[in-house]
């Protein structure tokens, strides 16, 4: 959701921390501000891009050493310069920066009301700084016991920065349920929400733990728990590449991140298949026997990640023979479903930091399942709240609609689905040669598919006005049609419906005319005489068809107006190339629009609140 920086030690903060923020803006960009602390405490904020506040901070004094800041997404009140972060106490000398949802702070504000207090937001956040404030004020507790007494009060999630002037050498963090990652330099430190902005400065980085603080000065760290314990904070070495977070010449990250599909396929099976004969995932290994057994599996995700779930509800059932069941997390965590012990969950996310994904982890594990991630940022919440799991080794996806994390989930699924339907008996070792074999020239075929770029940028001119959008498939290319509609809602903002192309007739087929684009996933080996039979129905109805089809095919492009070739490939792995046209059409849309492409209005790149 929003972005965090902070910085504390012998540097100017303000370039680190303006920098750092725009790194940061695809967690939230509808306001930012910076705090900075060198004898006074000083804040500036501004409704808008991060630029916008880099403009309006001209000409101040940018010597302090000491200092944080902020993006926001906006939760409680809307986006303007008084809701925006950071937020200061009371008296002024303390400013705190929040990313998460403070849920009891109505009844903490009205509390605080009653004893004099006045609030310039409607936001949570300003609510716990003032907090805090009293709490020190009214108990003489140093400035760490009153954040640490303060947060024992709190109901909901945070990952929090706080300062004061009258302690002007400390940084105090603290995280629950969202996260807060502390880097570690020599002689100084920062803190963020994620590794992003810091990997400049520093690789050795701590993962705070859910109801952990931080205590930060020049001369050191503490980790302690709310309840006071204390903790010896592991250290991490990141390994994100700097050149991965810039656009590398590309006009946008989410055309740059189409482009890398190559490689993050290619990554994300790198080394887990072992002579076209062997798939090798220590996760997978580990639970090896249960899973030569289950009687079901659980996959849970939200957005692209639900879409790779349902592609990996086919894989499951084609290769492994294993009943699957796939549920958004959102709704998944506030039923009471039927889980066993005996129940494998999958948990997708991209970012590892999915508030829905992670309740419905927690649900899942009280109900005594085992619980598998897939995720793609090395220690973010998911992979250290599951049982085992899998990284994707996309890279950063700074892009806000997924991409490469789309196509890299699926890779991983395609992995695990093989592995457990090869130990399970249901595929023969000669069959798995030959789709492992096949699996390692998809990166290949997706670097011909991308060269249709220019071409799917013409039909993107044609149809850049619609106001409405159909996607069909079947089988395994149902999820396609669904992660295509999506991408083009999200950053075109023209509205798009993803179906099941039998389920047409019943009720979307009302909606063909001739101002009606119709996508049809329509590939040889997908239930293909089928598919040409809704392809000649949306004719029909004068429909304008743009079909993703197999090189080479004829029928279809006989009776379509558009068609996009693609390689030949197992069913199976088509979500791998038929997605890409599909992410390029809506990018050349969105552009020719003018849409933010990489900002999409309303979205956050990590949905860290419910």
């Amino acid at each position: 959701m929003c972005g965090i920086v902070a910085y504390i030690g012998p540097r100017e903060a303000y370039p680190i921390l303006i920098k750092g923020l725009k790194r940061l803006e695809y967690r939230g960009y509808d306001s930012a501000g910076i705090a900075l602390l060198d004898g006074t405490l000083e804040v500036y904020k501004k409704a808008g891009k991060v630029a916008d506040l880099d403009e309006a901070c001209e000409g101040i004094d940018k010597t302090a050493h000491i200092g944080m800041g902020h993006t926001r997404w906006a939760t409680h009140g809307e986006p303007n310069d008084r809701n925006a972060h950071p937020h200061e106490s009371q008296s002024g000398e303390m400013a705190i920066i929040h990313n998460g949802i403070i849920e009891n702070y109505a009844s903490l504000k009205e509390a605080l009301i009653k004893k004099g207090h006045t609030f310039k937001s409607d936001t949570d956040t300003e609510v716990l700084i003032h907090l805090i404030e009293d709490i020190r004020d009214n108990t003489g507790v140093s400035f760490e016991e009153s954040v640490r007494m303060a947060l024992s009060q709190v109901v909901g999630a945070y990952a929090i920065v706080i300062i004061s002037k009258t302690n002007p050498e400390y940084l105090i963090g603290a995280r629950k349920g969202s996260p807060l990652v502390v880097g570690v330099g020599e002689g100084e430190y920062f803190m963020a929400s994620d590794a992003t902005p810091i990997v400049e400065y520093t690789r050795n980085v701590i993962y705070l733990n859910d109801g952990e603080i931080a205590v930060i000065t020049v001369d050191g760290l503490t980790v302690k728990t709310i309840d006071n314990v204390a903790k010896t904070p592991y250290i991490h070495e990141l390994e994100i590449n700097l050149e991965n977070l810039e656009k590398g010449g590309y006009e946008h990250f989410m055309l740059k991140e189409i482009f890398e599909q190559p490689k993050s396929i290619l990554d994300s099976f790198r080394g887990r298949i072992h002579n076209n004969s062997e798939i090798v995932m220590a996760g997978i290994n580990q639970y090896e026997n249960k899973l030569k057994n289950i009687n079901r599996i659980i996959i849970v995700g939200c957005g692209t990640s639900w879409h790779a779930g349902l592609v990996g509800e086919y894989l499951f059932e084609e290769f492994a023979r294993i009943p699957v069941e796939v549920e958004y997390a959102s709704e998944f965590r506030y039923r009471n479903p039927v889980i066993n012990e005996d129940d494998f969950v999958i948990a997708i996310s991209q970012s590892g930091e999915t508030a829905d994904t992670l309740a419905a982890i927690d649900l899942a594990k009280e109900k005594g399942a085992t619980i598998f991630g897939i995720c793609n940022v090395v220690g973010s919440s998911i992979p250290r709240a599951t049982d085992a799991g899998a990284y994707t080794h996309a890279g950063p996806e700074i892009g806000v609609a997924s991409t490469k994390a789309f196509t890299a989930q699926v890779t991983a699924l395609i992995l695990m689905s093989l592995s457990v339907g090869h130990k399970n008996g249901h595929i023969s070792d000669t069959r798995l040669r030959e789709l492992l074999i096949e699996l390692e020239t998809i990166p290949d075929k997706v670097e011909k598919t991308l060269k249709s770029d220019k071409y799917i940028e013409e039909l993107a001119a044609i149809y850049k006005d619609a106001r409405n959008f159909l996607y069909l498939g079947r089988g395994v290319g149902f999820p396609v049609a669904l992660e295509g509609a999506l991408k083009l809602k999200e950053i075109s903002y023209i509205h798009a419906e993803g179906y099941p192309a039998a389920e047409m007739k019943h009720g979307p087929i009302a909606l063909i005319d001739e101002e009606m684009p119709v996508v049809v996933i329509a590939t040889q080996r997908n239930h293909y005489e089928k598919v040409v039979s809704n392809i000649q129905e949306v004719k029909a109805r004068k429909g304008k068809i743009i079909a993703i089809v197999t090189e080479g095919d004829t029928v279809v492009k006989g009776i379509a107006d558009y068609v996009i070739e693609i390689p030949d490939t197992e069913e199976a792995f088509l979500p791998l190339l038929a997605t890409i046209p599909l992410q390029l059409l809506s990018y050349h849309i969105a552009v020719m629009r003018g849409c933010n492409v990489d900002q999409p209005r309303n979205l956050a790149k990590s949905v860290t609140v419910e």
